[in-house]
């Protein structure tokens, strides 16, 4: 039997990780005032926090990385009122829950784009990402399988260059 080898995709390792790299609109004090109440709870400087953490370069957070950043600036604030609030922020579909292999749960602010995820199995690192070829060959295996295709995630674990190359500065 005579199989051509199928095509595969160049993946971020093989092209320039400027052009696939997700990028994020930065929120503002007052949209993160609006996302509290539009989940109908009173704004407060904790909660404008939590957010603000959510919003940082480090976007994929445990619940406790989150408290233990708040609680810096936050002494009074308890880790149920971190959990709590991240919970709604979650059912209102605010941050997304990424539970990614044998990792801790982490969370992160819902994007108005769709991307994926590459982690560093070492250190945690997690960098997000889009590639158009991906995308198309994943709408087509669903095609071809005869699904329609309502959502995805696609996952991807290595290890960084940082990790897998210690020598570098």
């Amino acid at each position: 039997m005579n199989r051509t080898k199928p095509f595969i995709p160049p993946l971020p390792s093989q092209r320039s990780s400027e052009d696939i790299v997700f990028e994020r609109d930065k929120l503002t004090s007052k949209d993160f005032k609006r996302i509290i109440r539009v989940i109908g709870l009173k704004v407060t400087n904790q909660r404008i926090a939590i957010l603000q953490t959510l919003h940082t370069d480090k976007q994929h957070m445990t619940t406790q990385e989150v408290h233990e950043i708040v609680h810096e600036k936050y002494p009074e604030i308890g880790f149920a009122t971190v959990y709590r609030f991240m919970k709604k922020l979650k059912d209102s579909g605010i941050v997304n829950e990424l539970r990614m292999g044998n990792l801790p749960t982490r969370y992160e602010l819902t994007p108005d784009q769709h991307h994926d995820h590459i982690t560093c199995l070492k250190c945690g690192k997690i960098v997000e990402f889009e590639h158009p070829v991906i995308e198309k060959l994943q709408e087509e295996i669903a095609k071809k399988l005869r699904f329609r295709l309502k959502s995805h995630v696609l996952e991807l674990y290595g290890d960084c260059e940082h990790c897998y190359n210690p020598i570098r500065p």
